[in-house]
């Protein structure tokens, strides 16, 4: 999806119910990312409308996408989302740095914020692993019964 108008190179904003509608999500749910801080709109209406530009849609498709499909909490989701805006500073800041040992704080900080990813992403895993197992095991127990049954017995296999 596009947010430019045919015309011309100027941003076309869309309004929050436009932005709900587009992304499956419901204005309540915009609201509340707001005000947890994991975005903003990009502009308001004269008639104080949260109006949202194409980062900000993306930006939301990106957190819907985290929450729904990688069932991120927003907790989470806020910190990746705050370490990938860092990332961005600092690699400007990196850029304009001459003192060595400003431009290495920098890559200590970035390297400390990976780690962090890293450890999120690592829990995730972990998680979902051990979710698998469980169903894993169940369907072991499951297999049992069912074999039990079909060779006459009373399926109570444990």
């Amino acid at each position: 999806m596009t947010l430019e108008t045919p015309s011309s190179a100027e941003p076309r904003f869309l309004r929050i119910q436009e932005v709900a509608s587009e992304l499956g999500l419901t204005t309540r749910s915009i609201r509340y990312y707001e005000e947890l801080g994991l975005l903003s709109p990009a502009a308001r209406s004269d008639g104080s409308y949260r109006l949202y530009d194409a980062a900000g849609v993306e930006r939301l498709r990106f957190i819907k996408g985290l929450r729904d499909d990688a069932g991120f909490s927003l907790a989470e989701i806020g910190q990746l989302l705050e370490d990938e805006a860092a990332r961005v500073q600092t690699r400007e800041a990196y850029a304009h740095a001459v003192d060595p040992a400003e431009r290495r704080a920098l890559v200590a900080d970035s390297l400390s914020r990976v780690e962090r990813q890293s450890r999120i992403l690592r829990d995730k895993i972990a998680r979902l692993e051990a979710m698998v197992s469980a169903v894993e095991a169940r369907r072991s127990r499951l297999e049992a019964r069912l074999a039990d049954l079909d060779a006459g017995g009373p399926g109570e296999v444990r």
